[in-house]
């Protein structure tokens, strides 16, 4: 299960619908509890680095990633995964989304409906290197699950 902060949900939310007609992306930060439930905490945006069409393809450099790895290790948080929008296309991976895909990422999918959020899926490898989905669950549920 996955718990998405509030402020952490609005925000990426927000940079979907401002980035709407192209993909947005970024990373998340949390907390693993028990090996399977995440906490999302934090978010650090970055800038869509794919060369052409950005409304169907999200590109993270190798050096936006290495300010996510910076980033975690300053705020003691974990680096737990990648966001990015799907404008006008469901919250479902694509295939280009699976093949660049890595093992133990979250990756948060926003639809963005004609500019207005729709839903918010997130999908981890399996091992067969599949996307199944992970449940996002309601963040009260984050004191239960920690203890």
């Amino acid at each position: 299960m996955i718990l998405i902060e509030p402020t952490i949900k609005e925000f990426m939310i927000s940079d979907a619908i401002n980035t709407f007609p192209d993909e947005c992306c970024g990373f998340v930060f949390g907390l693993e509890h028990k090996g399977e439930n995440r906490t999302l905490t934090d978010v650090l945006r970055v800038d869509n680095s794919g060369e052409g069409d950005k409304r169907r393809r999200f590109v993270i450099s190798s050096k936006d990633y290495v300010k996510a790895e910076e980033f975690a290790l300053q705020k003691n948080l974990q680096l737990l995964g990648v966001y990015h929008s799907h404008p006008n296309h469901p919250a479902i991976p694509s295939e280009h989304d699976r093949v660049a895909a890595q093992p133990y990422f979250s990756y948060l999918i926003l639809s963005i409906e004609n500019g207005n959020f729709s839903s918010l899926r997130s999908w981890k490898l399996n091992d067969e290197f599949q996307f199944e989905e992970e449940t996002v669950g309601n963040f009260q549920l984050i004191n239960q699950i920690i203890t």
